[in-house]
């Protein structure tokens, strides 16, 4: 959540040296709970072990419960602190399984987990976005990461945070100031409904990183 403001323009700076990439999916490994143990230790195991069941759990139910319980899963299994903290760097992206072996992360990490989570589960990956936006809140602004569910392309989105623990329309959220969104397939600017032509993996290389790294830790990313 503390992510500096000045990171938001510089982002918009990386040279395109990737290619388009889109995802519409992920599969998670079948040994996944045995890598967080040989990784991380039994409780990274354990946590692990809980979110496949969230997963089981939730496969069957209605996107809106979907959501929900992804949502509290997450921010109450994982404590914010910041990338200094938690990775002794100014800015790290965690993939779900650093997240939660480590129980630990910033508003990055939170959206990430909960957008890989709902993939896993079968949510439309098109009506997902990750979304940049400045939080102003007691005097303050700072910029911070929130994961937005659109019913549909042209809806007012729901909003899934980890500062504001309540699902809500982003109508509610007067806090919140859109400044971009991305998905594993295209990156918007401010509210718009209509994508950028930008791939979001040569725009944002440490969003590149984590599906890398992901695929190293045994995901499928279905393209």
């Amino acid at each position: 959540m503390h992510y500096k403001l000045r990171h938001l323009g510089s982002i918009f700076a990386i040279s395109l040296l990737f290619g388009a990439a889109t995802l519409w999916g992920l599969t998670v490994p079948g040994d996944i709970r045995q890598l967080a143990m040989e990784r991380y230790g039994q409780r990274a195991a354990d946590s692990v072990a809980e979110w496949e069941k969230l997963i089981r759990e939730s496969r069957g139910l209605a996107v809106t419960e979907q959501l929900g319980a992804v949502n509290n899963f997450f921010n109450q299994h994982v404590v914010w602190v910041s990338d200094q903290e938690a990775w002794d760097v100014e800015d790290y992206w965690a993939t779900p399984l650093e997240t939660m072996a480590r129980a630990v992360g910033d508003c990055e990490d939170f959206s990430i987990a909960k957008y890989a989570t709902l993939l896993v589960m079968g949510v439309d990956p098109t009506s997902l976005r990750m979304v940049y936006v400045k939080l102003k809140r007691s005097g303050l602004t700072q910029a911070h990461m929130v994961l937005a569910w659109y019913e549909t392309p042209s809806s007012t989105p729901q909003i899934l945070d980890n500062v504001e623990y309540s699902i809500m329309p982003a109508t509610d959220r007067g806090d919140l100031i859109p400044i971009f969104s991305f998905n594993g397939d295209a990156i918007w600017a401010g509210v718009r409904s209509q994508p950028s032509s930008a791939d979001p993996l040569a725009r944002l290389s440490r969003w590149r990183q984590v599906l890398t790294k992901m695929r190293n830790e045994g995901f499928e990313l279905a393209p």
